[in-house]
């Protein structure tokens, strides 16, 4: 497993995270569960990332029990905090209140004194900016979290937050996007700020929900037990891709990657690795043999002429608009 600087900053993280989003005290049993996260480790993936409303809290609980025993000092735990984790006003959002009893909830659920990286699941356009990143600010100076991050938030927006970054002296160092071959509405203006910003992409979903695995197939139903049919989430998330223009696109991906000794799955996973802003990429797991596969991703070098023909394979089905995003920003409160 190759590590890869968060960034501009000094921190490594392992090109190939492991999350648990859908999965953990949701998806797939605690046991299941936890052989996940030991397969992880066994493939030499030390960065883990959550967030406290998976699975309504019960995602971070069951990665801190996974974890437990573990050397601290080996691993990056990341989490997230924004979306409603209880029933009253201030359960929610970026304001001080909840960011301050936020951060000690999850460090409790995850059996830690500190994150290391704690990010800010959305932007709250009800709170000021200014009140969200001094709270961030005491959060790092208590030494709860060693560096903050944030999650799907627009280039404008991160260039604001980073430059109160800079003058309350803490380390935004991280972007926690969707991106894979088929959506790419980062790379117009999300990675030239960011580059320019010294602040890395995390990025989740490099396999599509699945579909650049090529299990979907064109003009056939979604095969029972994958995401595309789960009701306890998911389908939502993977309806815009479960389109036969889209699938006959995914289809036409498996020579290539035959020929560069990969599964589809890997060569997706590969494909987002080879953006210099990339600093990893989130995988998931249902079954712990998926993680050893994916991890198998790391440290693969494509060539030049390989990119080009898998760029012109998917284009004509990428979404690459920055106008459209997957998660939009609530218009009203969470």
């Amino acid at each position: 497993m190759e590590h890869r600087h968060l960034g501009r900053s000094g921190l490594l993280i392992s090109e190939i995270a492991y999350g648990n989003w859908l999965t953990h005290g949701s998806q797939v049993e605690e046991d299941t569960a936890t052989d996940c996260v030991h397969a992880a480790l066994d493939a030499g993936i030390t960065t883990f990332d959550t967030a406290d409303v998976y699975a309504a809290t019960r995602a971070e609980t069951v990665l801190g029990r996974a974890l437990k025993g573990e050397r601290r000092e080996g691993l990056e735990i990341l989490t997230k905090v924004y979306w409603p984790t209880g029933p009253g006003p201030n359960d929610r959002g970026l304001c001080r209140k909840h960011l301050l009893e936020s951060i000690d909830n999850s460090l409790r659920r995850l059996q830690t004194d500190y994150v290391d990286l704690y990010q800010a699941h959305r932007f709250d356009r009800f709170t000021p900016l200014e009140e969200t990143m001094e709270a961030f600010a005491d959060i790092v100076h208590q030494g709860k979290a060693h560096y903050i991050g944030v999650s799907e938030w627009t280039a404008d927006q991160i260039r604001r937050a980073h430059a109160l970054a800079r003058e309350l002296r803490i380390p935004l160092v991280s972007s926690q996007p969707q991106y894979s071959m088929l959506w790419r509405v980062i790379e117009p203006e999300v990675i030239p700020a960011c580059a320019e910003l010294g602040i890395g992409q995390i990025v989740w979903s490099p396999i599509a929900q699945g579909v650049l695995t090529g299990k979907y197939q064109p003009g056939q139903r979604p095969p029972q037990g994958s995401r595309a049919t789960d009701d306890k989430g998911g389908a939502d998330f993977i309806s815009r891709f479960l389109r036969d223009e889209v699938l006959e696109r995914v289809q036409a991906l498996r020579p290539l990657a035959a020929e560069a000794g990969l599964s589809l799955a890997q060569l997706a996973v590969a494909w987002v690795l080879q953006n210099p802003n990339v600093s990893a990429a989130i995988v998931g797991a249902s079954r712990p043999e998926q993680v050893g596969e994916n991890a198998k991703a790391s440290g693969v070098r494509l060539e030049p002429e390989l990119m080009a023909r898998i760029n012109e394979a998917v284009a004509p089905v990428a979404v690459t608009d920055p106008a459209i995003t997957y998660a939009q920003t609530p218009t009203q409160r969470p």
